[in-house]
């Protein structure tokens, strides 16, 4: 038997629900759906929580979140800081507030692309070491979608890879930029993937790779996989290749049930699972480290929205709030979790109150108000 040895991962364990209505009905029967747990403090005062508006559409998602939790009486309170994507870093008492209270959740921050400006996204997760992002990414009753039963959790390694930011100009007209891959880093990410598929009764954890190119990077962390997959003999371990990964999603979805991935294909992958699964508009997710959590939309696609959603206020705020029900159950308050679950869960399946991108017309504050209304 494997050594429990991530005390965050405690989560708590969810039989599938048996029909759409019985997942309308209670959420405590609906999907397995955490991320992590921190300790419970024992003198059950409100939580402190660092929100990040963010740019864009951020402040009007982020806003509903704040009315919402108000509403049902949620025993959090926020101290938000403004920060924006073309800052030059994240101000440092934003980090301090995010290590005090060991909790965010924020709004899509812009990346401007090209000239040299570093993603704040990125400062956050290697600041706080928030080495595993996790997206569920899962059909919602009364969402209509090309696939039904998709369940897909994309588990990405989260501080390296492409991502590290090495890059340079070698003469002019010739960048180089450097992939990293480590063991430590490969090995934790598989161990979280392992660790969550064991604790919510997922039965296989795919590996998505281009090792057949890249032989010593993704070569690594395939090595790393396959060493913690021995120490979990009841669960299926397999390999696909990025290219044949992305096929399959969108022509055989339901096969998948835990991906692992280096931090490029995670990217890709979590947001071609989200569009199949109903549009990132929907899917919840969270950046976890060993002590810290950020919670946020769960697919990066469009995360700031566009300028007609800003002014029309059309933003879709679903996967946010779920993302804060998440983070609800992460700070061991599950009834409120499953309450504010279930509310969002029932107001998607009536269909009355829906924003564009789920085939409707309403408004941000609509769809708060409806919501705040199924919450009784």
């Amino acid at each position: 038997m494997a050594r429990r040895s991530f005390p965050l991962l405690k989560q708590l364990l969810r039989p599938p629900s048996e029909s759409p209505l019985a997942g309308i009905r209670s959420a405590s029967v609906e999907s397995r759906r955490s991320v992590t747990y921190m300790p419970r403090p024992g003198d059950g005062k409100p939580r402190a929580v660092t929100l990040i508006p963010g740019d864009g559409v951020g402040p009007l998602v982020t806003g509903a979140v704040e009315q919402v939790l108000e509403a049902m009486h949620a025993p959090v309170y926020f101290e938000r800081y403004e920060v924006r994507g073309d800052m030059p870093a994240v101000p440092a008492e934003v980090i301090e507030s995010i290590r005090r209270n060991k909790v965010c959740i924020k709004g899509g921050l812009a990346t401007p692309v090209g000239g040299g400006v570093s993603s704040l996204n990125m400062q956050l997760r290697k600041e706080l070491d928030l080495y595993a992002s996790l997206v569920n990414c899962v059909n919602m009753p009364g969402l209509l979608t090309r696939h039904e039963g998709v369940d897909i959790v994309v588990i990405r390694e989260n501080t390296e890879g492409e991502y590290s930011g090495l890059e340079h100009e070698v003469v002019p007209g010739v960048v180089e930029s450097l992939k990293v891959i480590t063991k430590f880093c490969s090995e934790r990410v598989a161990k979280y993937a392992f660790e969550y598929a064991y604790l919510n009764n997922r039965k296989k954890v795919t590996a998505v790779h281009k090792a057949n190119i890249m032989k010593l990077a993704d070569g690594l962390f395939l090595e790393s996989c396959r060493e913690v997959a021995k120490n979990y003999p009841g669960i299926l371990y397999n390999e696909i290749i990025v290219d044949n990964c992305c096929m399959q999603l969108v022509s055989n979805p339901e096969q998948f049930d835990v991906m692992v991935t280096p931090n490029l294909y995670g990217n890709l992958v979590a947001n071609t699972a989200a569009g199949i699964a109903g549009g990132t508009g929907v899917m919840p997710g969270g950046n976890v480290g060993q002590d810290h959590a950020v919670f946020e939309q769960g697919a990066s696609a469009g995360n700031v929205g566009n300028e007609r959603q800003l002014q029309q206020k059309k933003a879709n705020p679903v996967a946010l709030l779920l993302s804060s029900a998440m983070m609800l159950r992460h700070l061991q308050f599950p009834s409120f979790a499953d309450r504010l679950e279930t509310a969002v869960k029932r107001v998607i399946a009536e269909g009355k109150h829906r924003t564009k991108d789920l085939g409707g017309n309403s408004t941000t504050q609509d769809v708060v108000e409806a919501v705040m209304e199924a919450l009784d």
